[in-house]
């Protein structure tokens, strides 16, 4: 008896450790400037984190070299089996017997982060999930990714799926340098499958200047991850950050952290002051009434163009008015369900209102919000949740109605 309570003793230190691992997300971040490999910014680099959709960079890593093999083509056919339809979301929804393109499989996986495309891809060319997972990690290992082991295509929870903030910039930077022309594919904003519309998860496009790439991702337990990779003036930084607490301060550390190592930060309008010798000679004569300059107005469309959106807005979405409290979480959860890159763990604004009925008496709602958003996640997660029949309306935080 003794001897089996020493043997517990000496397990549970291990325990904990695994509870505690499998509980919260672990912070860490990299920053490195790929043409000169100097490293700008380490935070707990080399801890094993769980990569959750990141996963996904080196399952197109091995489509990638697939195609420059000419083993496949854009156009071949990837066969949907009925274990890849039951993959929980994001997904697009294929069903058993389909096939779907190698193009489109890689679209959905670079914008919606599809885990059901990611296990089609994985039993397609590596004949099992299982053995594609090992392709995955002997790659990793022969690219330098010491300590990164893969379990699956999609990052989907795996206690043995771990990687660290260096090993992700590593592939960040290997898969832009052997796969050039493909890299290009991971800034597309948006694709269209069967008539509905998947916005990219990654919200630096577009909003944060020279951003080109790559990846989002999240579970409970991995946070809110992103490897991003951006270029100005022949330089380009790759930043990893894993563990962010929601989608937009992850988005917002990232920026911090990237504007350190870049002189012209995002919200400033690049201005070039013109040379000397492109000085007009002789100063023209600008001759304008008083009263003609109360009344000029620069157009709207011209203020639009010469100032940069406010992207520190705050926006928030609403998901609709139930008559029932219960109903009300419920249209929280399935949110999250279908979008959980974006609102993860992000907790739903629960405001109970009145309503005026027919015979004048009072009524009450529970209306359903999710605040804290970005503009441009906002409306990608309306986006979303519109194609999957669920009402979104997204809204500046102003707006009070």
């Amino acid at each position: 008896m003794f001897r089996n309570y020493v043997k517990l003793i000496s397990f549970l230190p291990v325990f904990w450790m695994i509870c505690v691992s499998s509980a919260h997300a672990k912070y860490a971040s990299f920053i490195i400037n790929e043409n000169t490999k100097r490293i700008y910014h380490n935070a707990n680099a080399d801890t094993r984190n769980y990569p959750a959709s990141l996963t996904k960079i080196m399952t197109l890593y091995l489509v990638f070299d697939a195609l420059k093999s000419k083993k496949i083509s854009m156009n071949s056919k990837f066969k949907v089996s009925k274990h890849a339809t039951r993959q929980p979301p994001s997904k697009l929804n294929l069903s058993a017997g389909s096939n779907i393109t190698v193009k489109n499989a890689i679209l959905a996986l670079v914008t919606k982060s599809a885990n059901d495309v990611a296990t089609v891809i994985a039993e397609n060319l590596g004949k099992s999930e299982r053995n594609f997972a090992r392709l995955m990690t002997r790659k990793a290992k022969k690219l330098g990714m010491t300590r990164t082991t893969f379990r699956n295509a999609s990052g989907l929870p795996n206690q043995g799926q771990l990687s660290t903030a260096r090993d992700m910039a590593t592939l960040g930077i290997a898969i832009r340098k052997n796969h050039p022309k493909f890299f290009k594919l991971f800034k597309t904003k948006s694709f269209i499958y069967k008539g509905i519309k998947y916005t990219n998860h990654n919200n630096l496009l577009g909003s944060y200047s020279g951003t080109d790439g790559i990846k989002t991702g999240y579970t409970n337990a991995s946070g809110f991850n992103l490897v991003a990779s951006v270029e100005r003036n022949g330089q380009r930084i790759i930043g990893v950050v894993f563990g962010g607490k929601k989608a937009r301060s992850r988005d917002k550390h990232m920026v911090t952290l990237l504007n350190k190592y870049f002189k012209t930060s995002l919200s400033k309008p690049l201005v070039r002051i013109a040379k000397p010798s492109e000085l007009p000679k002789i100063r023209p004569k600008i001759v304008m009434a008083e009263k003609n300059i109360k009344n000029f107005r620069i157009p709207p469309k011209i203020i639009n163009n010469i100032i940069p959106n406010n992207v520190e807005e705050d926006w928030f979405i609403q998901i609709g008015a139930f008559k029932n409290r219960l109903n009300a979480h419920k249209a929280a959860r399935n949110a999250r369900n279908i979008v959980p890159e974006q609102l993860g763990n992000l907790p739903a604004s629960l405001s109970k209102i009145t309503k005026s009925s027919t015979n004048n008496n009072l009524q009450y709602l529970w209306r359903v919000r999710f605040v804290e958003l970005a503009e441009n996640q906002a409306r990608s997660v309306c986006a979303e949740l519109w194609t999957s029949g669920l009402s979104c309306i997204p809204l500046p935080s102003n707006n009070n109605s």
